[in-house]
């Protein structure tokens, strides 16, 4: 299901140049968080107030096929606008991870699934760890499932 609408490019320029960079190349370009090496996907989603097209770039856990979606904020107090957006809409949300971005859907973890998940997420970035000791809120994963069509 595409996610129709007007885009709203992020205010963050760097993020907004990633994300334009990354989806012109087909994921060949701007693919790593800035300069660490480690790669990232594109998830766009709906705003869940705004209606309007969002786009992030987060990192990439990947396994079996599905998409690990942290929504760490660096360890701040406060979910990110997108964990908010996923919530609202967990079937408006597509996955690009090199040159084709797939419909998915997403559930949030808990339990044993989301300490399999975070393992691979901290294993994948390590800050993760860091970032959820400097909070007092759990820091929310989820799962993003491609959608079968």
């Amino acid at each position: 299901m595409p996610i129709d609408g007007e885009y709203e490019p992020s205010p963050f320029g760097w993020v907004r140049n990633q994300i334009a960079e990354y989806e012109a190349s087909g994921g060949a370009r701007a693919n790593t968080l800035r300069d660490t090496g480690l790669p990232v996907i594109i998830v766009t989603t709906r705003g869940n107030k705004s209606g309007k097209v969002r786009k992030t770039a987060l990192m990439r856990v990947e396994h079996d096929g599905e998409y690990a979606l942290v929504a760490s904020m660096g360890g701040s107090p406060n979910h990110p606008v997108w964990y908010h957006n996923l919530v609202a809409d967990p079937t408006a949300v597509i996955i690009q991870d090199g040159p084709e971005p797939f419909d998915a859907t997403v559930r949030q973890l808990t339990g044993d699934e989301k300490a399999a998940w975070w393992e691979r997420a901290v294993t994948a970035y390590p800050p993760y760890a860091e970032y959820q000791e400097r909070t007092e809120r759990e820091i929310p994963v989820f799962v993003a499932s491609r959608n079968n069509t």
